[in-house]
């Protein structure tokens, strides 16, 4: 469990103590300070730095592919493969700064070091583009064979680039997300209500630097200098940093209460090793906190239904397993009941976890095919200017970034002044909507597509007579459907995992988007062979929209969405809790045990699954 420092000027400190000191007598009898850490204080800092840190990593990813084809003379084939293991690194360097945060730095100091590295990575890159020996020289004979290929070491120079970006993708994806929860007091409702209004509004940022990323940075690299426009990304890097360390007195630090999966692989083990024995009316394994943990948040364990059978690694078989201390001598055959709650809240999530998946497979049709679609259609406005297809994706973005105004400035209040029920709508509400968006989406863009085929079919073209507008819908439901199941469940990640699981969360949050990118591009493989059977025309494939049947697939990928409706509602949202939602979850006893007391817990305990006997102050 992780420590809280309420002053302001200790914020920093509190990281490097060391764990074993404890704390000073006077702390409960000395009055509070006259400003607290955290809170909205701390967060405008923190979201300054995502904002311009997002706009600066954007800036790089929506444009790379062009930019190795265009300035280092790859084959398609090459830059595929170096985009994919790269974003496949991201996610993996991820996980790994989940462990490092936990476990030795804590996650300002991640999130601080995973900045400086994402800026050396990507000021490697601006050098290559402005410094003329770092790349070989850009090839204008259209026959590719005779252009100059980079040299190995040109090629290590950008590689290393590319890799300082994954090492600072790992420190800043898994952290910053949860050092802007750890800000809130969430034992409180208006703390819960405030962390729920920071999602929204971290989404809301994010997108409209990748709005600025998409449209201004992406111009200028195109259309006028790739060293100008990457000097740009490289200068708002630099800028997120002096932000994030400008507010560094504000924020609430906590330290690093160890890993999550080394604590993982003693459950399994402890629980696989005594899979045999009867867990009724069997003493639990629950030590007491020590002198350091006194302060800390849930340092009184709850113990839950779920997963029962991994309870039997916290089972004592033998008092031999304890010492003189009544601490295990094995802590490979016995675990607290600590960290079995912890490996059951990671199991928990995973359920809601698949459902993401399902809905940001469905996010992603509209950057692919979406995009192809738009390049078959009349995208002109006007005799002399036409929209550009990757411009298209901005429609998301924007319908993502209206609906969250709306709903925290017009919603929320209007809804309190009329009732007097809680204004902001449930996690399980919330997915559920984001399913049937993410269904209706590739509905619309079904029957929009079979019109645009029918039609550019009628007249013999390539380009289909139907004006681009009538994609705007289908982009629309894809950003609503973000709006509202990303958001809620990168929520329900943070909220269901303990404080010190925080950064596990934001991992898991970005694996998934990896993974659905992964199966996305699997399902496509398999649909283009299955259909392409015997000498048959594929429903996807080659560069002529008008020759495939595109809208067959987006009712196969509506019926998965059918499915994963089924799923959630049926399965998953049993693991889902929502204090919304009467703070229980579906198919679990009303209450949970607390391990050691004879009370039942409240509310806010059965939300959490965990209690303790001291609270952060608001």
């Amino acid at each position: 469990m992780e420590n809280v420092s309420t002053d302001s000027h200790r914020a920093l400190e509190l990281e490097h103590e060391p764990t074993s000191a404890p704390p000073s007598s006077s702390s409960s009898s000395s009055p509070p300070p006259p400003s607290r850490a955290g809170g909205w204080r701390s967060i405008k800092y923190i979201i300054g730095n995502e904002s311009f840190e997002k706009l600066a990593s954007m800036s790089l990813i929506s444009n790379l592919t062009v930019y190795l084809l265009t300035n280092y003379n790859l084959s398609g084939i090459f830059v595929v493969n170096v985009v994919q293991l790269w974003n496949g690194s991201s996610n993996i360097f991820s996980i790994i700064g989940a462990f490092i945060s936990d476990t030795y730095l804590g996650r300002f100091r991640t999130l601080l070091y995973g900045c400086f590295a994402s800026l050396l990575g990507i000021l490697t890159i601006t050098l290559t583009a402005g410094i003329h020996q770092l790349r070989p020289h850009t090839c204008k004979d259209s026959d590719r064979p005779h252009c100059e290929l980079p040299h190995a070491w040109q090629l290590a120079v950008l590689f290393s680039g590319l890799g300082m970006l994954s090492i600072g993708a790992g420190g800043i994806r898994p952290c910053n997300i949860a050092f802007g929860a750890d800000q809130f007091d969430t034992s409180t409702e208006k703390g819960r209500g405030q962390l729920e209004s920071f999602f929204n509004w971290w989404y809301f940022t994010f997108t409209i630097a990748l709005v600025i990323a998409l449209t201004a940075v992406v111009y200028i690299q195109t259309n006028i200098s790739w060293t100008w426009g990457f000097a740009i990304p490289t200068a708002c890097l630099a800028f997120s940093i002096t932000i994030f360390l400008v507010g560094r007195h504000s924020y609430i630090c906590k330290k690093p209460q160890g890993s999550i999966f080394k604590d993982m692989a003693k459950v399994i083990a402890a629980a696989y090793r005594k899979r045999k024995i009867q867990a009724s009316d069997r003493a639990i394994y629950n030590p007491a906190p020590k002198l350091e943990e006194e302060e800390l948040e849930n340092n009184r364990i709850v113990q839950t239904g779920r997963f029962k059978f991994l309870d039997k690694a916290a089972i004592i078989v033998d008092p031999s397993e304890l010492d003189d201390q009544g601490m295990a001598r094995n802590v490979w055959r016995l675990c607290s009941l600590q960290q079995v709650e912890h490996f059951k809240c990671l199991l928990g999530v995973l359920p809601v976890w698949v459902t993401g998946i399902c809905c940001f497979i469905v996010m992603d049709q509209q950057n692919t095919f979406g995009v192809l679609q738009v390049v078959q259609t009349n995208r002109s406005i006007g005799p002399h200017f036409k929209v550009p297809p990757g411009w298209m994706n901005l429609i998301s973005m924007v319908a993502l970034s209206f609906w969250i105004y709306i709903y925290e400035c017009v919603y929320i209040p209007l809804v309190k002044r009329i009732t007097k029920k809680p204004p902001r709508l449930s996690m399980r509400q919330r997915i559920r909507i984001g399913i049937l968006l993410s269904i209706l989406c590739m509905l619309v863009a079904a029957i929009v597509e079979k019109k645009r085929r029918d039609s550019a079919l009628k007249h013999g073209s390539f380009i289909s007579p139907l004006s681009f507008g009538f994609l705007l819908p289908q982009f629309a439901l894809s950003g609503l459907n973000e709006a509202f199941a990303a958001v809620a469940i990168m929520e329900f990640f943070t909220l269901q995992m303990p404080e010190s699981m925080r950064t596990v969360a934001g991992a898991v949050f970005f694996l998934s988007l990896s993974i659905a990118n992964y199966i996305g591009s699997l399902i496509v493989t398999i649909v283009h062979k299955v259909t392409s059977h015997r000498g048959k025309t594929a429903w996807i494939g080659g560069h002529d929209l008008n020759s495939r049947r595109l809208d067959c697939y987006y009712y196969l990928i509506a019926a998965l969405g059918v499915l994963n409706f089924v799923y959630f509602n049926f399965f998953a949202s049993r693991y889902l809790i929502d204090d919304r939602d009467n703070g229980t979850r579906e198919g679990e006893p009303e209450h949970s045990i607390a391990v050691g007391e004879s009370s039942e817990p409240n509310d806010e305990e059965k939300v959490l699954g965990v209690s303790s006997t001291s609270r952060r102050a608001t």
